[in-house]
């Protein structure tokens, strides 16, 4: 008997000490859930946040932020992860403006992202990031462009007025969208009176971290909310209106990459507007995630994207010849044109020489070599006019490098060649700088008059960072070189320039 009480006593206080530590185990679950639930910004409704609730994503919902009404009902939308370098940010946005357009969704307009902050990995060697790791990547590094207010919008630099009133495509500029459907706090993104008004006017209630999580594709059981894309350049190649649909692709990994990397599919060709457009379970999502949107031809077949017309669809051909060059901002333009006649002022030869980014450092006497054969050429047309010839140089080789290099020769022999170069901290890309930037291009991107109605310009806001945008001037300067460029091969940035002097961008005429 005496035993019984004794183990009877035992179980008891067994039991007080179990129900305490689940009490006290509950306590800490509920403190832990509060506190990193809790938005960054001020709210007067966090409860609804901490209980892991969507506002954004749940049409029932008991607190409904005043700022979701500000966007249109019904309204679908498109992200994606832009990486790399410059130049293949702007090729994978022409990309997702095709794509877009052919979803019928507005595009949410990304930041200009530092160079290679965010890499993609190999198409062609089947090693790439998966597409919602790309997408977390991208989040925080545009988290640290807005709150260091670096951000500056690909709209900015790139002039899409001529595509947004063709009506062929609807565009959203980021910090517009992540304000009313995220309910964030932009301000330290902001460059003018327009974004500060908007973020005053909106009261913030939501958290980066859940925002990011919810454009990252992280947040499951969403259906109607956001769609991740997890389909990526080894397995799809995507296309449009062709006629047969899911079949293989002529690109494939060979057998000695499927046995090192244990590959077991293969990629195939598939058509996007069957697979995420109108009547998909895609389609359902208020919007929808990609991964990378780069694409290059490789090997007969293309990386990613194999859309280069619409055979059947008068507006997709026009999307895509409107999109095939893309302009930069007024502003840039006129600063590279006026360089080149006001400082520059005699014709002159563009070289553009990259030599220490990824394969290039490897390449100087190569890329030297070119510029060499080019000079020749032009000496010869020059001989017997007894003046130098104007070389203007784009190169990331710092000018204190250049001794013992071809660049130091041609420095050092000013009777046969003058150099002009121009840094980013030089006066004339500084006030440049400081007067496109105010103008808001982003920001006004695909915004109805009606919109921005709603907002002040009366205040006077001055940007705290200036953006860097000497590459763009430079690429304006190399496209008005009326005796000739020379370009790194392989380098996106020389195909630029082509382009820019394919299109005679230097003759344009621009307010």
């Amino acid at each position: 008997m005496d035993k019984w009480k004794k183990n009877s006593s035992r179980t008891k206080v067994c039991k007080i000490k179990t129900s305490t530590i689940l009490s006290l185990s509950l306590l800490l679950f509920v403190f832990f859930l509060t506190y990193y639930s809790l938005p960054t910004s001020r709210s007067t409704n966090s409860a609804a946040i901490i209980a892991g609730e969507l506002p954004q994503c749940t049409a029932r919902y008991k607190y409904r932020p005043d700022s979701l009404k500000w966007l249109p009902k019904d309204e679908k939308y498109m992200w994606f992860a832009p990486h790399s370098g410059f130049s293949n940010q702007v090729s994978e946005f022409k990309n997702a403006l095709l794509i877009a357009g052919i979803l019928n969704r507005t595009l949410i307009i990304p930041p200009i992202m530092d160079h290679h902050a965010v890499a993609l990995g190999s198409c062609p060697k089947f090693r790439v990031k998966p597409a919602h790791e790309l997408r977390s990547a991208v989040w925080d590094h545009i988290n640290s462009l807005m709150k260091k207010s670096r951000y500056v919008s690909m709209a900015d630099i790139i002039d899409l007025s001529g595509l947004i009133s063709s009506s062929l495509v609807k565009v959203i500029d980021l910090r517009i969208f992540v304000s009313l459907w995220c309910g964030l706090d932009i301000r330290s993104s902001c460059s003018g009176s327009l974004c500060h008004s908007l973020a005053e006017t909106i009261q913030a209630w939501g958290s980066y971290k859940k925002c990011g999580e919810l454009l990252s594709g992280l947040i499951r059981n969403t259906p109607h909310c956001v769609y991740g894309v997890e389909e990526d350049c080894r397995t799809t190649v995507w296309t449009y209106q062709e006629e047969f649909d899911n079949t293989m692709d002529s690109f494939q990994p060979d057998d000695s990459l499927r046995m090192k990397k244990k590959i077991n599919y293969s990629r195939k060709r598939r058509n996007i507007d069957k697979a995420l457009g109108h009547g998909s379970k895609a389609d359902h999502a208020t919007v929808l995630l990609f991964g990378t949107l780069f694409t290059a031809p490789y090997k007969g077949s293309e990386l990613y994207i194999d859309i280069h017309k619409g055979p059947k669809d008068e507006r997709i051909g026009s999307l895509l010849e409107k999109t095939e060059f893309l302009l930069f901002a007024p502003e840039i333009l006129n600063a590279g044109k006026e360089y080149a006649r006001e400082r520059i002022k005699e014709p002159f030869l563009c070289a553009q020489l990259r030599m220490l980014d990824g394969q290039f450092k490897n390449h100087w006497q190569t890329t030297f070599s070119a510029l060499k054969d080019k000079l020749k050429n032009v000496q010869n047309q020059f001989q017997g006019k007894h003046k130098a010839v104007d070389i203007f140089l784009m190169t990331d080789l710092p000018e204190s490098n250049w001794t013992g290099t071809y660049l130091g020769d041609l420095a050092a022999d000013s009777r046969s060649y003058k150099l002009h170069v121009l840094n980013e901290k030089d006066d004339f890309v500084v006030n440049t700088s400081r007067k496109f930037i105010t103008r808001e291009y982003g920001f006004r991107s695909g915004v109805s008059q009606h919109f921005l109605k709603r907002l002040s310009t009366n205040g006077k806001y001055s940007p705290r960072v200036l953006p860097d945008i000497l590459l763009y001037i430079e690429e304006t300067i190399c496209s008005c070189a009326s005796v000739g460029f020379v370009g790194t091969v392989g380098s996106t940035i020389a195909d630029n320039i082509e382009q820019m002097r394919k299109h005679n961008v230097c003759s344009l005429s621009l307010g």
